[in-house]
């Protein structure tokens, strides 16, 4: 029995958690309506308000549970999809009075990272 070799070109295997966008480009298309301008101006406005939400957020409010639901909205608005889930988890342990401070630091990192990409986003 001979053996048959042949050369096989590979190609690489996508990862098995795939690079999510912080911001999804898609949606925020479809929501602006492709305007740029527009764009802009909701990532600016999404930007100030998260960083404000989040440190109003942090000296534990009585409306917390509302002002995570804001933040979860806005976050949905423009694709910020991992914001969105961090805000809905700490919505969530508020609401059922469970420890809410790991979800509010996950909230928070959530933000920071959208922050970072909106920033640089907006330098471009």
């Amino acid at each position: 029995m001979s053996l048959h070799t042949e050369w096989v070109e590979w190609m690489v295997s996508p990862p098995l958690v795939p690079d999510f966008e912080v911001i999804d480009e898609a949606h925020l298309e479809r929501m602006t309506l492709g305007d740029k301008s527009l764009e802009r101006e909701v990532l600016a406005l999404f930007a100030a308000q998260s960083a404000s939400l989040v440190a109003m957020l942090s000296t534990w409010p009585a409306d917390a549970a509302a002002l995570a639901h804001t933040l979860k909205g806005s976050a949905r608005a423009i694709g910020a999809f991992a914001v969105a889930d961090a805000a809905a988890e700490f919505e969530d342990a508020l609401r059922c009075g469970t420890d809410a401070a790991e979800p509010l630091a996950a909230l928070d990192a959530a933000v920071d990272h959208a922050r970072v990409a909106i920033d640089e986003r907006l330098e471009r």
